[in-house]
């Protein structure tokens, strides 16, 4: 019998590995840049920035912060829309679903309530209150009822740069979500974080071939420089 589709493969490389290889085909075809973007960043609250302080926080790349906010520096200057999200849940946590029922500790996430300083945002983002719209999600995507839609729709965005946490989950469910409603959607690689490096770079290999442009947070700069 001659196959002409895959069987599943079985290799010893690293997901990192993987990831490595991926970018590295020069012929990956892009979705690419349309004319006008939005920056949605994605919890980057204490509960998942602070490492020094909290169990769930992570971190990948020491500077995710930093260039999270040149990036929404930048497209606010140019007039496209900066969305921050971040989780919090009512107190006795209905809003949290099934999702919150597995665990029930101090650091489970439908523990996390408004006004906690886990629901606060890291002082280090470089929000602009004005014109920066900011959303509490309850759900992995920005796009589960909250106004995101019709924001992006408002400003006429036609891509979606997705940073912050974590890889595996939000940033994947928004990147699937962004896809699913029509927008060329990146994903800037240094400016999102997980708490494993498996998980991390297989999600990204998985979005790059699949839902989005995994690229260099210095192709977006470059980008929103040249408008």
């Amino acid at each position: 019998m001659t196959l002409i589709g895959t069987k599943m493969i079985r290799e010893d490389k690293t997901a990192r590995e993987l990831f490595e290889a991926v970018m590295a085909n020069p012929t990956r075809a892009k979705f690419g840049f349309g004319e006008k973007l939005a920056i949605v960043n994605i919890d980057f609250q204490n509960a998942y920035t602070r490492i020094e302080e909290f169990k769930t926080a992570y971190e990948t790349d020491p500077r995710q912060i930093e260039y999270a906010n040149t990036i929404s520096r930048l497209a606010r200057a140019k007039d496209m829309p900066v969305v921050w999200t971040h989780v919090a849940y009512m107190d006795d946590a209905s809003d949290a679903g099934v999702w919150g029922t597995r665990t029930d500790t101090p650091d489970s996430l439908q523990n996390i309530k408004y006004g906690s300083r886990r629901h606060a945002f890291d002082d280090r983002c470089e929000i602009d209150h004005v014109k920066d719209a900011v959303y509490t999600k309850r759900m992995p995507s920005p796009f589960f009822e909250t106004p995101l839609q019709s924001l992006l729709v408002w400003h006429k965005v036609d891509t979606v740069v997705i940073t912050g946490g974590s890889t595996s989950g939000c940033v994947r469910a928004a990147a699937v979500d962004s896809l699913s409603r029509g927008y060329r959607t990146i994903v800037p690689i240094e400016t999102c974080a997980d708490k494993h490096e498996s998980y991390h770079f297989a999600n990204l290999t998985d979005l790059q071939l699949k839902y989005a442009d995994v690229e260099p947070v210095q192709t977006v700069i470059d980008w929103l420089e040249a408008r």
